[in-house]
Protein backbone atom coordinates (compact mmCIF):
# COMPACT_ATOMS: atom_id res chain seq x y z
CA UNK A 1 0.00 0.00 0.00
CA UNK A 2 2.81 2.39 0.85
CA UNK A 3 4.21 2.36 -2.64
CA UNK A 4 0.89 3.45 -4.06
CA UNK A 5 0.73 6.51 -1.85
CA UNK A 6 4.30 7.33 -2.72
CA UNK A 7 3.42 7.32 -6.40
CA UNK A 8 0.64 9.86 -5.92
CA UNK A 9 2.64 13.09 -5.71
CA UNK A 10 4.35 12.14 -8.94
CA UNK A 11 1.04 11.44 -10.63
CA UNK A 12 -0.20 14.91 -9.65
CA UNK A 13 2.90 16.71 -10.85
CA UNK A 14 2.28 16.55 -14.60
CA UNK A 15 -1.20 17.93 -13.99
CA UNK A 16 0.08 20.97 -12.15
CA UNK A 17 2.63 21.55 -14.88
CA UNK A 18 0.04 21.17 -17.63
CA UNK A 19 -2.23 23.71 -15.96
CA UNK A 20 0.58 26.21 -15.56
CA UNK A 21 1.04 26.02 -19.33
CA UNK A 22 -2.64 26.33 -20.06
CA UNK A 23 -2.78 29.74 -18.49
CA UNK A 24 0.05 31.01 -20.67
CA UNK A 25 -2.06 30.45 -23.73
CA UNK A 26 -5.63 30.27 -24.86
CA UNK A 27 -7.02 28.50 -21.76
CA UNK A 28 -7.10 25.15 -23.51
CA UNK A 29 -10.28 24.24 -21.65
CA UNK A 30 -12.41 25.34 -24.58
CA UNK A 31 -10.90 22.61 -26.72
CA UNK A 32 -11.27 19.73 -24.30
CA UNK A 33 -13.29 17.57 -26.66
CA UNK A 34 -10.92 17.07 -29.52
CA UNK A 35 -7.55 17.75 -28.01
CA UNK A 36 -7.21 17.11 -24.31
CA UNK A 37 -3.82 17.23 -22.69
CA UNK A 38 -2.99 13.98 -20.95
CA UNK A 39 -5.44 12.02 -23.10
CA UNK A 40 -4.55 10.04 -26.21
CA UNK A 41 -6.56 7.86 -28.58
CA UNK A 42 -5.56 4.43 -29.77
CA UNK A 43 -7.27 2.36 -32.44
CA UNK A 44 -6.39 -1.32 -32.47
CA UNK A 45 -7.47 -3.72 -35.20
CA UNK A 46 -6.55 -7.39 -35.22
CA UNK A 47 -7.53 -8.96 -38.50
CA UNK A 48 -6.11 -12.37 -39.33
CA UNK A 49 -2.40 -12.10 -38.71
CA UNK A 50 -2.33 -8.33 -39.20
CA UNK A 51 -2.37 -6.09 -36.14
CA UNK A 52 -2.85 -2.41 -36.77
CA UNK A 53 -2.25 0.23 -34.13
CA UNK A 54 -3.04 3.89 -34.57
CA UNK A 55 -2.05 6.28 -31.80
CA UNK A 56 -3.21 9.89 -31.86
CA UNK A 57 -1.88 12.06 -29.06
CA UNK A 58 -1.48 15.74 -28.31
CA UNK A 59 2.22 16.53 -28.68
CA UNK A 60 2.12 17.88 -25.13
CA UNK A 61 1.71 14.32 -23.78
CA UNK A 62 4.77 13.03 -25.58
CA UNK A 63 7.26 15.87 -25.89
CA UNK A 64 5.96 18.32 -23.29
CA UNK A 65 5.27 21.20 -25.69
CA UNK A 66 3.36 21.98 -28.86
CA UNK A 67 5.28 24.81 -30.49
CA UNK A 68 7.61 24.03 -33.35
CA UNK A 69 11.01 23.01 -32.03
CA UNK A 70 13.41 25.89 -32.52
CA UNK A 71 15.90 25.47 -29.68
CA UNK A 72 18.42 22.65 -29.73
CA UNK A 73 16.93 21.24 -26.54
CA UNK A 74 13.45 21.12 -28.10
CA UNK A 75 14.79 19.55 -31.29
CA UNK A 76 16.64 16.92 -29.26
CA UNK A 77 13.45 16.13 -27.33
CA UNK A 78 11.41 15.76 -30.54
CA UNK A 79 14.11 13.52 -32.05
CA UNK A 80 14.20 11.36 -28.90
CA UNK A 81 10.41 10.97 -28.88
CA UNK A 82 10.39 10.15 -32.55
CA UNK A 83 12.99 7.45 -31.90
CA UNK A 84 10.82 5.98 -29.14
CA UNK A 85 7.81 5.99 -31.42
CA UNK A 86 9.79 4.22 -34.13
CA UNK A 87 9.95 1.14 -31.88
CA UNK A 88 6.34 0.09 -31.39
CA UNK A 89 7.27 -3.34 -30.08
CA UNK A 90 8.85 -1.61 -27.08
CA UNK A 91 5.81 0.60 -26.46
CA UNK A 92 3.01 -1.94 -26.89
CA UNK A 93 3.34 -5.06 -24.78
CA UNK A 94 2.41 -8.06 -26.87
CA UNK A 95 2.94 -11.72 -25.94
CA UNK A 96 6.24 -12.94 -27.40
CA UNK A 97 4.46 -16.17 -28.39
CA UNK A 98 2.35 -14.21 -30.87
CA UNK A 99 5.48 -13.64 -32.96
CA UNK A 100 4.64 -10.06 -33.96
CA UNK A 101 7.06 -8.15 -36.14
CA UNK A 102 6.75 -4.70 -37.59
CA UNK A 103 5.54 -4.49 -41.16
CA UNK A 104 5.12 -0.74 -41.70
CA UNK A 105 4.90 2.49 -39.76
CA UNK A 106 4.02 6.09 -40.39
CA UNK A 107 4.68 8.94 -37.96
CA UNK A 108 3.13 12.35 -38.56
CA UNK A 109 3.24 15.60 -36.64
CA UNK A 110 3.78 19.27 -37.34
CA UNK A 111 6.66 18.92 -34.85
CA UNK A 112 8.37 16.42 -37.17
CA UNK A 113 8.38 19.02 -39.91
CA UNK A 114 5.45 17.39 -41.73
CA UNK A 115 3.43 20.59 -41.59
CA UNK A 116 5.34 22.25 -44.40
CA UNK A 117 2.06 22.03 -46.34
CA UNK A 118 0.86 25.38 -44.98
CA UNK A 119 3.67 27.12 -46.92
CA UNK A 120 3.46 30.45 -45.13
CA UNK A 121 6.65 29.86 -43.19
CA UNK A 122 7.04 29.44 -39.43
CA UNK A 123 6.99 33.18 -38.82
CA UNK A 124 3.19 33.28 -38.97
CA UNK A 125 2.62 30.45 -36.60
CA UNK A 126 2.67 32.81 -33.64
CA UNK A 127 -0.03 35.13 -34.80
CA UNK A 128 -2.34 32.28 -35.83
CA UNK A 129 -2.87 31.59 -32.17
CA UNK A 130 -1.47 28.43 -30.71
CA UNK A 131 -2.28 25.56 -32.93
CA UNK A 132 -2.66 22.29 -31.11
CA UNK A 133 -0.05 19.95 -32.43
CA UNK A 134 -0.85 16.27 -32.42
CA UNK A 135 1.41 13.34 -33.04
CA UNK A 136 -0.05 10.47 -35.03
CA UNK A 137 1.69 7.13 -35.11
CA UNK A 138 0.35 4.35 -37.30
CA UNK A 139 1.81 0.84 -37.15
CA UNK A 140 1.15 -2.36 -39.01
CA UNK A 141 2.44 -5.54 -37.43
CA UNK A 142 2.38 -9.09 -38.77
CA UNK A 143 1.89 -11.76 -36.15
CA UNK A 144 2.73 -15.38 -36.90
CA UNK A 145 0.44 -16.66 -34.12
CA UNK A 146 -2.26 -14.00 -33.70
CA UNK A 147 -4.43 -16.38 -31.69
CA UNK A 148 -1.88 -15.97 -28.87
CA UNK A 149 -2.79 -12.29 -28.55
CA UNK A 150 -5.26 -12.24 -25.69
CA UNK A 151 -4.25 -8.78 -24.54
CA UNK A 152 -2.23 -5.70 -25.31
CA UNK A 153 -0.31 -4.05 -22.47
CA UNK A 154 0.00 -0.26 -22.71
CA UNK A 155 2.10 0.07 -19.52
CA UNK A 156 5.36 0.61 -21.49
CA UNK A 157 3.67 3.42 -23.42
CA UNK A 158 2.48 5.13 -20.23
CA UNK A 159 5.94 4.67 -18.74
CA UNK A 160 7.69 6.13 -21.81
CA UNK A 161 5.38 9.17 -21.82
CA UNK A 162 4.43 9.95 -18.21
CA UNK A 163 2.38 13.03 -19.16
CA UNK A 164 -0.13 10.66 -20.80
CA UNK A 165 -2.74 9.96 -18.13
CA UNK A 166 -5.42 8.25 -20.15
CA UNK A 167 -5.64 6.43 -23.48
CA UNK A 168 -9.07 5.89 -24.99
CA UNK A 169 -8.90 2.63 -26.91
CA UNK A 170 -11.15 1.49 -29.74
CA UNK A 171 -10.55 -2.16 -30.37
CA UNK A 172 -11.68 -4.42 -33.17
CA UNK A 173 -10.67 -8.05 -32.88
CA UNK A 174 -11.89 -11.61 -33.29
CA UNK A 175 -14.41 -11.05 -30.48
CA UNK A 176 -15.91 -7.94 -32.01
CA UNK A 177 -15.54 -4.29 -31.26
CA UNK A 178 -15.22 -2.49 -27.94
CA UNK A 179 -14.16 0.82 -26.53
CA UNK A 180 -12.39 1.25 -23.22
CA UNK A 181 -10.38 3.71 -21.22
CA UNK A 182 -6.90 2.80 -20.04
CA UNK A 183 -4.67 4.52 -17.49
CA UNK A 184 -1.26 3.74 -15.97
CA UNK A 185 -3.11 1.86 -13.21
CA UNK A 186 -5.16 -0.23 -15.65
CA UNK A 187 -3.14 -0.41 -18.82
CA UNK A 188 -4.05 -3.85 -20.13
CA UNK A 189 -6.50 -4.14 -23.00
CA UNK A 190 -8.09 -7.56 -23.50
CA UNK A 191 -9.23 -8.68 -26.93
Amino acid sequence: MRRLLLALPFALLPLAVAHAHDHDHDHAHGTLGAHEHGVAKLNVVLDGNALELELDSPAMNLVGFEHSASSDADKAKVAAVRQQLEQPLKLFGLPAAAGCTEDAQELESPLFGDAAKDDDGDEHEHEHGHQHSDIDAHYQLKCSAPEKIAELDLAPLFKAFPATQKINVQLIGPNGQKGLETSPASAVVRF
